[in-house]
């Protein structure tokens, strides 16, 4: 039986006895559109997030050039973080106003921070992967202990059903999480780059939550507390703003930290960051070590050394001679190469009539063509009137060939980047080399660079099976010579802090339709460091003890390069 009360009167619970946390707080509004500022402030708390998220993928990216990797470190480590922020919460809810204005203010300042940092410790000490993962772990915690919190404060203003206040929070959480992955590459990254774009975020974090802690629940803090927190709201925007500012100086000099030398030309084109500098100290270099190298001329984009002054010749005649010199070489194709020192190798032979160069970024064609360095190096090869410049994806234009009864090419010379570059796989996979067979005439060649056989062989094997499930008949070769890491490894900063030389070697892969091609070199360069008929006998037979047999093709589907 339930004891009734004396009186016959309801017992009214006593407030006195309920935790801070479940006290209705005074507003300066309505108690609707309290709630909607909240979940205004939960809309820019992920949108924010989000674009911190994708920072530290994109920054880590391009300084390691695995995205795969990268992005699945960041994620899962944030994923984790953020349930060890949930459980963290618990303990703040006591104090929810005060602790969700301290978490926004150190969230604006890591996730602000986090490129800034990141590419510092990248540029001086090499690092970049457990710096990767100790911005995630706190990005995720903060962000992890933000919801519970916004869950606290929007029960006191209006107390409702738990299921029905999780879904708004979360409804303003994902519609801000879609607006902030959208915000990043279409907004921020082309207006203002990765570090000032992330910075911007975080002031905007640092606004959202002051308004909310400051304004809105300004009644809930003690004037020492308001204060408090209003100074701290006040220094991190100073913060992130004069971070901002010093932008440029920082990128310059951290700039001139990881490539040393002379920066001639340095531009962020849409597809990627160029960089052309004098006496760097190479692919190698380590830390701290002196900025002049061996390399003289050195063009690096999005990190990685693609061309050195001193041993690019014998690289692009290793790449370029021995397929002209197998057959007719009337109409030839070039993919990639946008820097027209591939492209110097094939006008110097004499039956060349057309050539077709496809390069996915205008940037690099135009400094090839306007630096007078650079120009000099590929003897102006890109303004001969024989070749016919089309800027395109590799894999759409050999898609949409041919066009108007296009005949196919004698010669097809791969000069793209890395295959072990996430951004590279498919443009050497089987489905690739399926689209290149259809353009390559029946006794046509193709030469790619694979990679070092000694150093790389098992990306350099995979792409010599993969050509020969496409239908091609390879051979490889392995030539010596090498002074540089061109082309680069896909962590500048892994290798860097590695011990030991670079890979000797350059491995090439020469392919036919029909049979195995032979191995020549034709007329040609001449002079100290020209590659000769005794270096290249010497490169098949070295390339041959190196193989690695049985190893499956790289698809779309299936990559099978790293």
């Amino acid at each position: 039986m339930i004891d009734q009360p004396v009186s016959g009167r309801a017992v009214q619970p006593d407030v006195s006895r309920r935790a801070p946390e479940d006290t209705p707080v005074r507003l300066p509004v309505r108690p609707g559109l309290g709630r909607f500022l909240v979940l205004c402030s939960v809309f820019v708390c992920a949108a924010c997030g989000l674009v911190y998220e994708l920072a530290l993928v994109a920054l880590a990216s391009y300084l390691t050039g695995d995205s795969v990797a990268q992005a699945s470190i960041v994620l899962s480590v944030m994923v984790f973080a953020m349930g060890v922020g949930s459980l963290v919460a618990k303990r703040l809810r006591c104090q929810a106003v005060c602790c969700f204005g301290l978490i926004e203010c150190l969230l604006a300042l890591v996730g602000g921070g986090s490129v800034m940092a990141l590419f510092a410790a990248f540029a001086w000490f090499g690092a970049s992967r457990g710096v990767v993962v100790a911005f995630s772990l706190a990005i995720g915690v903060l962000i992890g202990a933000e919801m519970p919190l916004l869950m606290t404060l929007i029960q006191r203003i209006r107390a409702q059903d738990a299921s029905n206040a999780v879904a708004d929070l979360f409804a303003a959480d994902y519609v801000g999480a879609l607006v902030g992955g959208l915000a990043f590459p279409f907004l921020l990254l082309p207006l203002f780059g990765q570090l000032v774009g992330a910075l911007l975020a975080g002031v905007v974090n640092v606004a959202a939550g002051g308004l909310l802690v400051l304004w809105l629940f300004r009644h809930d803090l003690t004037p020492r507390k308001r204060a408090a927190l209003a100074s701290v709201f006040a220094v991190v925007p100073a913060l992130l703003g004069g971070a901002a500012v010093f932008s440029e100086p920082f990128e310059e000099a951290a700039r001139r930290a990881v490539y040393g030398g002379e920066v001639r030309v340095a531009v962020h084109s849409d597809v990627q960051e160029i960089v052309l500098m004098e006496g760097g100290g190479g692919h190698g270099r380590q830390p701290g070590a002196a900025a002049h190298g061996p390399c003289g001329l050195e063009l690096y984009l999005d990190g990685r050394l693609r061309v050195c002054g001193t041993d690019e010749a014998r690289y692009h005649q290793a790449l370029v001679r021995p397929a002209m010199a197998a057959g007719r070489a009337e109409r030839v194709l070039v993919l990639g190469g946008g820097d027209g020192l591939a492209l110097r190798e094939v006008l110097r032979h004499p039956d060349v009539e057309e050539v077709t160069l496809v390069e996915l970024d205008s940037r690099v064609v135009s400094l090839a063509r306007t630096d007078a360095r650079l120009s000099a190096l590929n003897d102006g090869s890109l303004d001969d009137p024989r070749v016919r410049v089309v800027i395109a994806d590799a894999f759409r234009w050999l898609r949409a060939w041919p066009q108007e009864g296009e005949p196919p090419y004698d010669v097809v010379v791969s000069a793209l980047p890395d295959a072990r570059l996430a951004e590279s796989v498919r443009l050497y996979s089987q489905e690739f080399y399926g689209l290149l067979s259809r353009a390559l005439a029946d006794d046509g060649r193709f030469a790619v660079h694979a990679g070092s056989v000694g150093g790389a062989g098992h990306a350099f094997w995979t792409v010599e099976s993969t050509l020969r499930a496409a239908g091609l008949h390879p051979v490889p070769y392995a030539v010596d010579g090498r002074t540089s890491g061109f082309p680069a490894d896909t962590d500048r900063g892994q290798q860097e802090a590695a011990v030991g030389p670079h890979p000797a070697d350059w491995g090439f892969l020469l392919a036919s339709p029909g049979a195995v091609p032979p191995l020549g070199l034709g007329a040609g360069a001449s002079g100290p460091g020209a590659l000769t008929r005794a270096d290249l006998d010497r490169a098949a037979a070295s390339a041959e003890r190196l193989r690695i047999p049985g190893l499956p093709p790289s698809t779309l589907l299936h990559p099978r390069y790293g």
